[in-house]
């Protein structure tokens, strides 16, 4: 998983080490078996489809929770790691006001999210100020100005998918020392461009549901039914308009074309209707004269459109776009109207999961140092840090091995990409700094003012940073997180708390099971640092052309043959996976299980010069356990909609590709399940792709 500008991507996660804890939280079971061997199907060939293999009855048995739009070992993390945090936020709800301010903090906003009879009896109330705000609009113009101010006590658009305007603010891809905003492509309610213009029934059925939730929406409001229902078609008609000025999915994966520096009044020039210096000024940014633009073709499209479109329109889309973020903070028939469309229809969620999950993840959301503080506490021991950064040096050591002896890249390219390697920071389990949440109110009672007093400081504090230096040593995650990133523009690789358990790690566990999962998921983000995006930046995470011009075309030929391979794959009836959209993914998960065997082997129990190299576990060798270790990580069953709503989305391969894809290419595997020619999973050896 990679950290792109502030943009997670959910769907990676992992890491791992040789022993995580020197001793386990007293309400953490004692752990005998590390690989589920029931969950096998060995009527299946290894070399046919490693994936059923090593998971074939496990999918079998499985039953989708019907809170969940998938099932699986991180889904399972994910739980356990919620159960873990009910228990702390439970603990903080009870607390006396003389207890210490972190404990207060999460468990008074805790116990505000949890207090649905107040949520309920308010009902609409929260809404009110804003709606009228918007209702006072009387052109464009206005509505600019609106988007950028905050005037009803709410937050301000660095927290909401604007209904028109969408930025971030972080490190100048070409100045990485230097924060600064950058303006990105926004305006759909629907997630990507292809929704709104697709003509195949599944999509076409989702676009109905889109009226139906509007309508549903404007209704709670109070408007009549009918009247609704017309808004919601004009809204999504004017959206597909948006949707034709934005760039496909795949494409937001260059950062050259994704990089745009303008000066404000060059900008203000070129789309006059945006009022640039006046938009700026109202988000408190006077000093600002320069900014970024992903994709200004969007914004160039909504300067034209704003001064043409009925300013009714423009202020339902405001509403829309309010309601649709604030549902799951208002009352019980708001939070269910979001429900039945963005979980049901979108992603095939049967039921609403249950309050205190939805509570929980709020509260990691606006106050994950807080929450963090007290997690890392209880359930990471110090230990465990140092136990990690020695398994992600040994794998540093090898990848720099494997670069030294690399056939297709010069001596010059070598030496920058070697010291970029020596050079990245690791970041394992929590940042060295809390953030304390100064001046932040939290009221027992008022949960909707509670998320959008921490949003509001959210906002503050991330347009302070405009123009400043980068503070490298922020997380962009959360330590209870079940996930992990690279970072190219801080050339840094950053590891949770959350993810250091099992199945991915477990200090008790062989080296096979352990450098099987977490290994390979260090891999894959060291890998995310030289993959299509992240090759482009260099040490310091500038991004600059370090690269000779025949390496350059020597590694984008090595990458297209991993396009073509991931093309092939079908996941859906006629429904495949996007070469272009996962290329970085699949890149790092082939450099992730390279890198993590090829560290595994310098282990006992993985070399065969200890005489442990053969020995068994369970009736597999080591090397055979090491791969079982990694389709174990990866089973997942997912609903068909979230499938379909991934697969146009995600930049990750759905969970069956990410084994059997780059075990197709890895001749260790051949050899330990004696993979031969005429089974699916065969390439001859002149085939098989070999990157880093």
């Amino acid at each position: 998983m990679r950290i792109y500008k502030q943009t997670f991507v959910i769907g990676l996660f992992l890491l791992i080490s040789g022993a995580c804890q020197k001793k386990q939280p007293e309400d953490t079971p004692v752990r005998t078996s590390f690989f589920d061997k029931s969950g096998m199907d060995t009527t299946v060939l290894p070399g046919n489809d490693f994936f059923s293999y090593a998971n074939g009855n496990w999918v079998k048995k499985t039953q989708i929770p019907a809170n969940q739009i998938a099932w699986g070992a991180v889904r399972q993390l994910m739980y356990d790691n919620q159960l873990k945090t009910r228990t702390i936020l439970e603990q903080s709800a009870q607390a006396d006001d003389k207890s210490d301010n972190v404990e207060q903090l999460v468990g008074n906003f805790y116990a505000s999210g949890m207090d649905t009879v107040t949520i309920n009896k308010r009902g609409f109330d929260p809404a009110r100020t804003e709606l009228a705000s918007i209702a006072a609009i009387t052109d464009y113009r206005q509505l600019v100005s609106h988007l950028v101010t905050d005037e009803s006590d709410i937050t301000a658009i660095w927290t909401a998918p604007s209904a028109f305007i969408g930025y971030y603010v972080g490190a100048d891809d070409r100045q990485s020392s230097i924060n600064r905003i950058n303006f990105q492509q926004a305006g759909l309610s629907l997630p990507e461009k292809g929704y709104y213009t697709r003509t195949d029934e599944a999509t076409k059925k989702i676009r109905l549901a889109f009226l139906t939730y509007v309508t549903n929406l404007f209704s709670l409001t109070g408007i009549a039914p009918a009247i609704a229902r017309a808004k919601a078609e004009a809204i999504l008609a004017f959206e597909t308009k948006l949707a034709q000025a934005h760039k496909e999915q795949a494409d937001l994966r260059d950062p050259v074309a994704n990089y745009t520096k303008l000066a404000v009044a060059d900008l203000t020039r070129q789309m006059p209707h945006l009022n640039w210096r006046s938009l700026l000024n109202g988000m408190g940014l006077q000093r600002v004269d320069t900014v970024l633009m992903a994709q200004p073709g969007y914004y160039q499209a909504l300067d034209k459109l704003l001064p043409v479109t009925p300013i009714d329109l423009l202020k339902d889309r405001l509403v829309l776009d309010w309601l649709d973020y604030h549902a799951p903070l208002l009352s019980k028939a708001f939070e269910q109207a979001s429900f039945n469309f963005n979980g049901r229809i979108l992603l095939g969620q049967p039921q609403l999961s249950e309050r205190w999950k939805r509570v929980s993840i709020q509260t990691d959301e606006e106050l994950g140092d807080a929450l963090g503080q007290l997690w890392v506490k209880k359930y990471f021991p110090a230990e465990a840090k140092e136990r990690m950064l020695t398994l992600v040096n040994n794998i540093q050591t090898v990848y720099r091995i494997r670069i030294e002896k690399l056939d297709w890249m010069a001596p010059e390219t070598k030496a920058v990409a070697l010291t970029k390697l020596d050079r990245f920071t690791k970041k394992i389990g929590y940042p060295d700094q809390w953030n304390d949440y100064a001046g932040v109110v939290i009221k027992r009672d008022d949960y909707f003012g509670n998320v959008q007093r921490t949003r509001r400081y959210r906002t503050k504090s991330n347009l302070a940073k405009i123009n400043q230096p980068v503070d490298r040593a922020e997380w962009g995650m959360t330590p209870p997180t079940v996930n992990a990133y690279a970072n190219p523009w801080n050339n840094e690789i950053v590891f949770p708390a959350g993810i250091l358990q099992f199945p991915l790690f477990d200090k008790d566990a062989d080296d096979a099971i352990n450098y099987g999962s977490i290994g390979v998921v260090i891999g894959h983000e060291m890998t995310h640092l030289f993959d299509d995006q992240g090759r482009q930046y260099d040490a310091s995470g500038n991004m600059r052309d370090w690269w000779t011009k025949r390496d350059a075309e020597r590694f984008t030929a090595k990458s297209q043959t991993v396009v073509n391979q991931y093309n092939n794959y079908t996941v859906l009836d006629k429904l495949t996976i996007n070469g272009r959209l996962t290329l970085g993914e699949n890149l790092a998960d082939l450099g992730g299980v390279t890198l993590a065997y090829q560290a595994f082997k310098l282990t006992r129990q993985g070399s065969s010069a200890s005489g442990q190299g053969t020995e068994k576990i369970d009736g597999f060798t080591p090397d055979q356990r090491f791969f079982l270790g990694l389709a174990q990580v990866w089973r997942m069953k997912v609903r068909d909609e979230a499938q379909r709503a991934r697969l146009l989305t995600d930049p990750h391969s759905p969970g069956k590709f990410r084994v059997n894809g780059p075990l197709t290419n890895f001749a260790p595997f051949y050899r330990a399940f004696n993979v031969k020619p005429g089974q699916k999973l065969y390439k001859p050896e002149g085939d098989q792709i070999t990157i880093w």
